[in-house]
């Protein structure tokens, strides 16, 4: 066992914290990226499953060989997925982490 000092948090500890403006600041920002971005994305594949089901014509649509609208617009739904992953890391890692680690460390001085 090595000499790692152990701490334990009480609800109380929780309470405390959820209530300090500089976590309420934290919670904004994670939401002002999750909602819009959730938003725009659910939209985009209402867009796409609304096209399969409705505009058959147009999803059959031949662009080069046997690779049509449809495919080229379900594969863009990975790529959507992966550049919204990417997106949500750089901005946590630039605003969140920060507005955490500042909790965490104010957090930490608090304690007796």
């Amino acid at each position: 066992m090595d000499d790692a000092v152990t701490t334990t948090t009480t609800a109380a500890d929780w309470g405390a914290v959820h209530s300090r403006p500089d976590f309420a600041e934290l919670r904004r920002a994670q939401r002002r990226f999750a909602f819009p971005v959730a938003a725009l994305f659910l939209a985009w594949y209402l867009l796409y499953v609304l096209l399969a089901d409705f505009a058959h014509g147009f999803m059959a649509t031949k662009l080069f060989g046997n690779v049509t609208t449809g495919l080229v617009l379900g594969l863009l739904q990975f790529v959507s997925t992966f550049a919204i992953a990417g997106l949500y890391s750089r901005y946590a890692n630039n605003t969140l982490d920060p507005l955490a680690e500042r909790i965490r460390s104010r957090t930490e001085l608090d304690r007796p």
